[in-house]
């Protein structure tokens, strides 16, 4: 308690010293205006209610679930479409060197939280899951993002986050610019869990949903340690349509 009314009150201090600009405007004051929040698309009700990728109209079930996916992941939802001013805001958090812009990122992952069908899941989570960074990546970046996120949407939900217990054994090249297919072959594998998680129900937090392969890989994982359910929440998904974007 003591060290996040220190380290609220710093980031005050620093504000008042250098103002933050609005990744979105570039107005001063704010990481994230008012007038650019509201600009901000929520994802919608046109999703599978399953795997929450986007849909022309709502589903039940997307064609690729009625088909058997195979993925680990008892339920998916984005939060936002990566669209202007958000995906400045991503954009910065990521390679700006930007971490603070994690709290006002992280409240669009609390607001959909506090809908169904996460309100009555909430109580059975048991943990809190980031994507994890290989260390060599984690070492030219000098944060995960996603850890950045989930820390920060954790603390105002009131769940543990662990970021020990899935680790990436793999580095592979990015995603972006690949397709569905590549994307899958290109995180195969490139996670292990380092302990049992017998029974556990977890919540995965990632920035970017795009073909959901990298929280597939990760829920693949968590399923052959033990995980009962495994459940996955990301900040924003491309439009429809327009999955290389990310």
């Amino acid at each position: 308690m003591i060290g996040n009314t220190l380290t609220n009150l710093q980031k005050q201090i620093f504000d008042l010293i250098f103002p933050p600009n609005c990744f979105g405007c570039d107005r001063i004051g704010y990481d994230l205006c008012p007038t650019c929040a509201q600009m901000v698309e929520p994802t919608g009700q046109n999703i599978c209610q399953r795997c929450g990728r986007l849909q022309t109209e709502p589903l039940s079930l997307c064609e690729r679930c009625q088909q058997g996916d195979t993925s680990h992941i008892t339920l998916a939802r984005a939060a936002t479409l990566f669209r202007s001013p958000l995906r400045s805001g991503v954009h910065s958090l990521k390679y700006d060197d930007k971490p603070e812009l994690s709290a006002t990122l992280a409240r669009f992952l609390i607001a959909i939280f506090q809908q169904p069908p996460w309100s009555t899941l909430r109580s059975s989570i048991d943990t809190i899951i980031p994507v994890p960074m290989h260390p060599e990546r984690l070492a030219e970046r000098g944060y995960n993002q996603a850890e950045r996120l989930a820390t920060a949407f954790a603390r105002r939900v009131g769940l543990p986050v662990d970021s020990t217990l899935l680790t990436r054994t793999r580095a592979t090249p990015t995603q972006v610019g690949l397709g569905a297919i590549e994307r899958k072959q290109n995180v195969a594998g490139a996670f292990h869990a380092t302990r049992s998680a017998d029974g556990a129900d977890i919540l995965l937090i990632d920035d970017v949903f795009t073909t959901g392969a990298t929280l597939a890989e990760c829920a693949t994982a968590l399923h052959h340690a033990g995980a009962r359910n495994i459940y996955a929440l990301t900040l924003t998904t491309p439009p429809l349509g327009e999955e290389d974007i990310a």
